[in-house]
């Protein structure tokens, strides 16, 4: 069942079913918490400008969360529209023991360890309940701790002892996090909660499952292997020791997370911008889906308005043509929610419709492979800078066609049409992409009758409008792309096919 047949019937009367792309390319993600887990605030968002919730494994329980996703696949059903589900998992937590009194003080340019006695600590040691870090640090190196308000330096490292001075000190508490900067920290991304969670989030059937803690290659093949295609994988750059490999990564992943908080801990601020373009880049250039994540608008969480840098901090995510721009605490607990959404919208479409966007965008070289998917793709973008085109139909099964396009970044919307609802719904973190669940096409003239339908009753084109069809033959074989036709709408087409809600 597809979701417009889904909204069909008397539930459907006052419904905005086969609702139009948005007006901007770069996608919204928002995450979902306690202020904003209800029907209606649900609902609100999506309205202000959500195409895509991410539930956060860290927090809540699978009751809760399963209440919230039942709320947006409802939300679904009412809009007619696929809406996109993404599941956070936390990965794994490195953190420090307890104190005699709860908190102690490390002083400043003074010496602590951290060892493996489980005794509570005071203000020269404390238990680090770790024992791989132990075999893994060497002289010289970092340790973090609490988000990096205290940094301490190793001065020896022992089996059961390391021996640190305080670059910074200060109050440290009860198991507080610690971060390993200048090491790969041989702990699998996937822990044991982990592994329930992604369960969990399966059977709940989320669109992208989040991985943590990626720091090689490997550290995808168990979540890869447990997931077997039942939902996209996305890869959290989070780490440092991510960045020496991160070509691998985003080649077995299927989309990229710049997480900017944890990568903010671990390295100098000014380290952060110059890498998340170098990660966005990268990702655009192999053609995976890309979001820039973390702090975006963070003084909204407490605030009804954004401070000017935060507004420039989102359009610069959209300069560099991300997939998509995400909201954290601004949604999940935050005072304004919906405010945060309504002014991430606008800054979207604002800088979308700045005359210079299209060449910034496309300052990046997107070299295509020699497939002829690819370079039906990259002819797709030349014929939009040449004539007059509405938009690009794209009938896809696996979303391959469309995420080839999207790589191009062409100057006009996406509609893409594909018989599989969960291909739809992994679709709403990719640039530019209006998809559609809707039934196969058997043949080249249905393709061109069904598109041009379609295309009018999504808000592609009026009468005379220019559009690209992009598919290939024979229908419904994964791979296949080798057809490109620009037709030109008529206007009637919806009339002569009759009234009714097409699936």
């Amino acid at each position: 069942m597809t979701v417009a047949q889904q909204v069909t019937g008397p539930d459907a009367v006052n419904v905005p079913v086969n609702e139009g792309p948005r007006g901007r390319k770069v996608k919204i993600l928002a995450t979902v918490g306690p202020t904003s887990r209800s029907p209606e605030m649900l609902e609100k968002l999506y309205r202000a400008g959500v195409d895509a919730f991410r539930v956060n494994m860290s927090h809540g329980d699978h009751a809760t969360h399963a209440e919230t996703i039942a709320s947006i696949r409802a939300l679904e059903a009412r809009i007619g529209h696929p809406i996109t589900i993404l599941a956070d998992l936390q990965g794994p937590k490195l953190r420090v023991g307890v104190f005699k009194n709860d908190r102690a003080v490390i002083r400043h340019s003074g010496h602590f360890t951290f060892d493996r006695n489980p005794e509570p600590g005071d203000e020269n040691r404390v238990c680090l309940p770790h024992p791989e870090l132990f075999g893994i640090l060497k002289k010289g190196q970092r340790l973090l701790i609490d988000d990096g308000k205290l940094r301490l330096r190793v001065i020896r490292a022992d089996p059961d002892e390391i021996l640190c001075s305080a670059e910074v000190g200060g109050v440290i508490s009860n198991r507080k996090g610690v971060n390993v900067p200048d090491a790969v920290v041989p702990v699998p991304a996937l822990t044991d909660k982990d592994r329930r969670d992604l369960a969990f989030a399966l059977e709940q059937q989320a669109d992208w499952i989040a991985l943590s803690f990626v720091q090689r290659p490997e550290d995808l093949a168990e979540a890869r292997k447990l997931i077997n295609g039942r939902a996209a994988l996305m890869a959290k750059i989070e780490k440092p020791a991510a960045i020496g490999r991160l070509d691998e990564i985003i080649e077995l992943s299927d989309g990229i997370m710049v997480a900017r908080g944890d990568l903010g801990v671990e390295l100098n601020p000014e380290e952060v911008p110059p890498l998340q373009k170098r990660i966005v880049t990268m990702s655009r250039q192999q053609g995976k889906p890309v979001i820039v994540a973390t702090q975006m608008l963070e003084s909204m969480i407490e605030a009804p308005t954004p401070t000017r840098a935060e507004v420039s901090d989102v359009a610069n995510a959209v300069y560099d043509g991300a997939d998509a721009v995400m909201l954290s605490a601004e949604t999940a607990s935050g005072a304004w929610p919906e405010e945060a959404v309504t002014i991430m919208n606008r800054i979207a479409v604002q800088v979308e419709a700045d005359a210079d966007y299209q060449a910034r965008i496309n300052f990046i070289q997107t070299p295509p492979d020699p497939t002829t998917a690819d370079a039906l793709a990259m002819a797709c973008a030349s014929i939009v800078t040449t004539v007059a085109i509405a938009g690009i139909i794209v009938f896809t099964g696996s979303g391959s066609t469309a995420r080839r396009v999207a790589r191009e970044r062409p100057g006009v919307p996406m509609l893409v049409l594909t018989p599989e609802l969960r291909t739809a719904r992994r679709l709403g973190l990719l640039w530019g992409a209006h998809a559609v669940n809707t039934r196969d096409i058997g043949s080249f003239e249905e393709m061109i009758a069904k598109g041009k339908r379609m295309a009018l009753r999504h808000g592609f084109g009026v009468a005379g409008s220019k559009l690209i069809a992009l598919a290939g033959v024979p229908f419904g074989t994964p791979g296949s792309t080798n057809l490109l036709h620009v037709v030109t709408l008529v206007g009637d087409e919806l009339a002569r096919y009759g009234e009714g809600v097409e699936s």
